[in-house]
């Protein structure tokens, strides 16, 4: 690891890591994987822009049009930058991963699926990669298959090739789970999908804010994830999406920006990005988006990835002592900062709440993957998460805080 990389500095970058939850309760920050906290340098840069180019784009030629446009452009450029897409034209802007999938399914989905095709996704998705897909199918009849999870966690990939011989117009799947912290082998998923003339597409929420994403090398059609999970604001995401799918696809929403042309009886679709971003666009969010990435970039990607490979392991070491603790997933090696557990006799919202009156912030539900909980026969887990804020005691709060609710309820 780099030795200039250190969390202890880091976290001081990010002002509500300084703060206490009550007097004399630091907060102890646990739960990235829902969202992430902001660095000064994203919130300065949406400051200035809200203060001093706050315009609109595309559609002005005045000083604070110009500088609105540029920036807003220039944030495309470096998310392109960020995971090596060929063109920046092929990175569009959505409100979020969901709505980046929810693109996908109703614009190449509907022009491509006719009843009875199928679509194979997996049982550890998250609801986003699951739902638009259900929804598909419920409109045109076409059929779902499912590649198991094993009990390690771990995806069957000899059923995924199974079900690739039924010739699936599509595979969804996600890089990496958000309950289990499985890391999917995509680029060889990717390659049989292929083989079998599926495209791929891949939630990668879990996956981008936290190691190096290079969407040439993972060969996938589209790649979808979400600024606020990277240092980024909220409001804002991204899908890359191959160029020759994305040119004939139909545009997800029709009005403004999107279009080239419009008569009263018909109109032109714009050229790639514009014709999937109609109207106003999160232009202040797309900027901090822009921001995070610079500032994940300085940092170094490979950085980050090893240190939530050190405290992951860590963690699991260290939560495998509390008598009672269950993890869920794979081995250290095989995931990435994530832990979810359950605690013997103590209902996940109950730990969540107890540990919440020590500062300590994590999740606790079915974390959007209701099928993934219900393969374990589990109602809801409680959830740690890492990045590169967090430090060993940050984890050493947490096993202290568990010992304390082991104490409460007997």
């Amino acid at each position: 690891m780099d030795k200039k990389f250190d969390p202890n500095l880091i976290r001081k970058e990010f002002p509500a890591l300084c703060r206490e939850v009550k007097e004399g309760v630091p907060l102890v920050y646990l739960d990235t994987t829902a969202t992430s906290q902001k660095p000064k340098y994203v919130l300065d840069s949406l400051s200035h822009y809200y203060s001093y180019s706050n315009a609109n784009v595309h559609r002005g030629i005045h000083t604070l049009a110009e500088e609105a446009t540029a920036a807003y452009e220039n944030a495309r450029v470096s998310i392109s930058n960020f995971i090596n897409s060929p063109r920046s034209e092929q990175v569009i802007y959505t409100r979020n991963t969901t709505e980046a999938i929810n693109l996908v399914a109703n614009t190449w989905g509907r022009e491509n699926f006719c009843r009875g095709d199928r679509v194979v996704m997996t049982e550890m998705e998250h609801h986003s990669n699951l739902v638009p897909w259900q929804m598909l199918a419920e409109s045109i009849g076409m059929e779902i298959d499912i590649v198991p999870v094993d009990d390690r966690g771990l995806l069957d990939l000899m059923v995924y090739e199974k079900l690739l011989k039924k010739n699936p117009k599509a595979v969804c799947v996600t890089h990496m789970s958000n309950v289990l912290g499985t890391l999917n082998p995509i680029r060889s998923m990717a390659d049989l999908a292929h083989e079998h003339g599926a495209v791929i597409i891949v939630d990668g929420a879990q996956s981008a804010p936290h190691m190096p994403i290079d969407v040439q090398e993972l060969d996938v059609d589209f790649f979808a994830f979400s600024a606020h999970k990277m240092c980024g604001p909220t409001g804002i995401g991204v899908l890359y999406g191959r160029y020759e799918l994305l040119s004939t696809m139909p545009p997800f929403l029709g009005g403004g920006d999107m279009i080239k042309r419009v008569e009263l009886r018909r109109f032109d679709t714009n050229d790639l990005p514009y014709k999937f971003e109609a109207g106003t666009p999160a232009i202040g969010e797309a900027v901090g988006m822009g921001a995070a990435v610079e500032y994940l970039n300085e940092i170094g990607m490979e950085n980050i990835w090893d240190h939530e490979q050190e405290i992951v392991a860590y963690a699991m070491d260290k939560l495998e002592e509390v008598p009672g603790v269950t993890i869920y997933g794979p081995e250290a090696d095989k995931r990435g900062g994530v832990t979810a557990f359950t605690l013997d006799g103590v209902h996940p919202h109950d730990v969540s709440q107890i540990l919440d009156a020590d500062g300590i912030a994590v999740r606790a539900g079915h974390h959007c993957a209701m099928p993934l909980h219900t393969r374990y026969n589990l109602v809801a887990t409680a959830r740690a998460s890492y990045y590169l804020y967090n430090t060993r005691k940050d984890i050493d709060k947490l096993i202290e805080g568990l010992y304390k609710v082991k104490k409460m309820f007997g």
